[in-house]
Formats: C-alpha cells, sequence, structure tokens
C-alpha cells in the first residue's frame, strides 16, 4: 500500500523515454500569444494584467539595480503555477514534487543573489553575516550560523515546494481511494468523503498558485539584500 501511494511521484516512462521532459514543456505550449491586431482577446488581456500587477507587487521594493529580474522571476512564477495546475488533473505527473527539480530551480537562482551582492557590494553582503551590536564572545559562533543559514536557503525553497504538493497528492489520493471504497459499503460516509475530496481539490488549487508565489517571492527578497 505504501508503495502504490507514492508511485504516482515516479517519473513515467514511455518505451523506455522519460516523460518528464514532455511535462517540462507542455506549459510553454499553453499561453496564448499577442496577435497582430489592434485589440487583444480577454485571455491576452488579463494574463497582460496579471503579470503587470504580480511584477509591480514584487519589484516595487526593490531599486532600479534589480529589475532586470523582473522577465526571469515572472516567467518562472507563471512556468511553477502551470505545472502546479497541471499536476491536478487526472492521468498527469506533477514535476515539482521532484526535490531534484526544485533543487535546479533554486540553487541557480540563489546563487546568483549571492554572487551578485558579492560583486556589487561585498562589504554590505558580508555584513549580513554578523548583525550589528553583536557582543564580542558570540561573534565566531554567530558568523557559523549565519553562514549556516545562508546555505541552507536554496535547500528550504526546494523542500518547501515538494513537500507542500507532494503532501496535497497524498491526502487526494488517499480521500479519493477511502471514498471508492466505502461508497458500497456506507454510501453516506463515501458521500462525505467525496465532498471532502472536493473541497481538498479546491485547497491544493489555491496552494498551487501560492507555493509557486512564495517561491518566486523568497527569490525577490534573497535578491533585495544583494542588489
Amino acid at each position: 500500500m505504501t508503495l502504490s501511494l507514492f508511485d504516482q511521484f515516479m517519473s513515467p516512462a514511455l518505451f523506455g523515454i522519460p516523460l518528464i521532459a514532455l511535462a517540462l514543456s507542455l506549459p510553454w505550449t499553453m499561453f496564448p500569444k499577442p496577435s497582430s491586431r489592434w485589440l487583444n482577446s480577454r485571455l491576452i488581456a488579463l494574463q497582460g494584467w496579471f503579470i503587470s500587477r504580480f511584477t509591480q507587487q514584487i519589484f516595487q521594493p526593490i531599486n532600479l539595480g534589480g529589475h532586470k529580474w523582473a522577465s526571469l522571476l515572472t516567467s518562472l512564477m507563471l512556468y511553477l503555477i502551470s505545472l502546479n495546475m497541471l499536476g491536478l488533473l487526472p492521468y498527469t505527473f506533477t514535476p515539482t514534487t521532484q526535490l531534484s527539480l526544485n533543487m535546479a530551480f533554486a540553487v541557480p537562482l540563489w546563487l546568483a543573489t549571492v554572487i551578485i551582492g558579492m560583486r556589487t557590494q561585498p562589504t554590505h553582503a558580508l555584513g549580513h553575516l554578523l548583525p550589528e551590536g553583536t557582543p564580542t564572545p558570540l561573534i565566531p559562533v554567530l558568523i557559523v550560523i549565519e553562514t549556516i543559514s545562508l546555505f541552507i536557503r536554496p535547500l528550504a525553497l526546494g523542500v518547501r515546494l515538494t513537500a507542500n504538493l507532494t503532501a496535497g497528492h497524498l491526502l487526494i489520493q488517499l480521500i479519493a481511494t477511502a471514498a471508492f471504497v466505502l461508497l458500497p459499503l456506507m454510501p453516506a460516509v463515501a458521500i462525505v468523503s467525496s465532498a471532502l475530496l472536493l473541497l481538498l481539490t479546491l485547497l491544493e488549487v489555491a496552494v498551487a498558485m501560492i507555493q509557486a508565489y512564495v517561491f518566486v517571492l523568497l527569490l525577490s527578497l534573497y535578491l533585495q539584500e544583494n542588489v
């Protein structure tokens, strides 16, 4: 039973070829493309409004030097939302439940923010390792603690996204299995379980969007510290 629960997180393959590449490329084909007409469609207008509001909210506290990251972080959030939402459909695979993939997103972007801070303002970047007013005996200990917390940041980004999506998918499968098994035995309980499953699915839709937003928001905060 335990193995069957986690089989949904295995990368699917067809004729020995992993299909995770198809799952990763599918979201890019779903976004509407701007047309040559004078007036855009409602879908393109809604997409443009969402991107504009998100960019304004994320980059408002960041100075102009960090605005170069606007297109990258906005594209990343839309991409993560698409992957998370597509994974909620039946008979689909969610690539963002793989810790290796999430770490591949988190580590290079976090490392880029650190390198930018070290190049542009090394004194300020290194100053984060030692809070102001620290007693002299605690300086070595705090430097070690702050260094460890700095290197844990990408791991926290990847684990947070993986754990939230994995837990949601497991709960959905457990409740759906319970409703299916209880239907011939206790129909009333099965109906209640189905209603709970519907509410949980709506919650998972919200979690899929919120976790993508939190991932990009934390990256923008790391960028704000180093720009």
